[in-house]
């Protein structure tokens, strides 16, 4: 398995293990919130809203949540919400990258550069890990009947750089710029991911042994449970011993 796949495929195992929070709700709401901001109520005519409803469905919310979020959304006294990100050193050296939406930016900055300081880790600058992690399209897809070659064919016929199949779950890789291609073509093949988002993928990973990599894993925690954080990426690499302690 290539090494941005094995990541991906960690953080989606992981991502199920999270599903089972009410935080991964309030992600997908947050998601649904600033699709309806930006182009309207109507799937059929707004990429991020369908995007947000087809991962709202990988964690199982229900339609009446989703219904929901869309009207609340509509509402012109509705929050708004605005994206930004992080990016700074956990202990040990370990790059990491905070995505977030916040109804309140300096709330959200201060509590992530206050999670960095009490972690003995460091906020940087915003664009000072870019060089660290290149921006990929990642897509989990239940193989279920598909035939696995004619699958991968046609995937990578379609412009995907990669397409590992695992415990009955396809992960697709693509170019950054290729994500709404490849969204598109599964919608053609009559397909709804488990999920589809942007991922940054580390180019190379920082090794630790278990301790020193726990005491790293209890930071990317925090910052997973605070509320205006969306997806958190490091280079830390994950092994088999450090997963089974997770």
């Amino acid at each position: 398995m290539s090494g941005h796949n094995k990541w991906s495929t960690i953080k989606r195992k992981k991502g199920a293990l999270d599903a089972k929070r009410s935080k991964a709700f309030s992600k997908i709401i947050k998601d649904i919130a600033v699709a309806v901001k930006e182009s309207g109520s109507d799937p059929d005519s707004n990429p991020r809203l369908r995007l947000a409803i087809s991962n709202a469905k990988g964690v199982n919310m229900p339609k009446d949540n989703i219904q929901r979020a869309i009207s609340k959304a509509s509402d012109k006294d509705a929050n708004n919400y605005t994206e930004v990100s992080y990016e700074g050193y956990a202990n040990f050296g370990v790059a990491v990258f905070v995505e977030c939406l916040s109804d309140n930016v300096q709330r959200t900055v201060s509590n992530v550069r206050s999670y960095f300081n009490k972690y003995n880790g460091s906020l940087g600058t915003n664009g000072s890990l870019l060089f660290l992690f290149d921006r990929k399209g990642i897509f989990a897809v239940p193989q279920g009947d598909l035939v696995e070659d004619d699958f991968i064919m046609e995937i990578i016929d379609a412009g995907a750089e990669d397409v590992e199949l695992e415990e009955g779950i396809f992960t697709i890789t693509t170019a950054m710029e290729d994500f709404g291609s490849m969204m598109k073509k599964l919608e053609e093949m009559g397909i709804e991911p488990e999920s589809a988002e942007l991922q940054r993928i580390p180019k190379t990973l920082t090794k630790l042994d278990k301790d020193s990599a726990l005491k790293v894993l209890r930071l990317i925690d925090v910052f997973e449970e605070d509320d205006d954080v969306q997806n958190v990426f490091h280079n830390l690499e994950l092994t088999e011993e450090i997963m089974a302690e997770m």
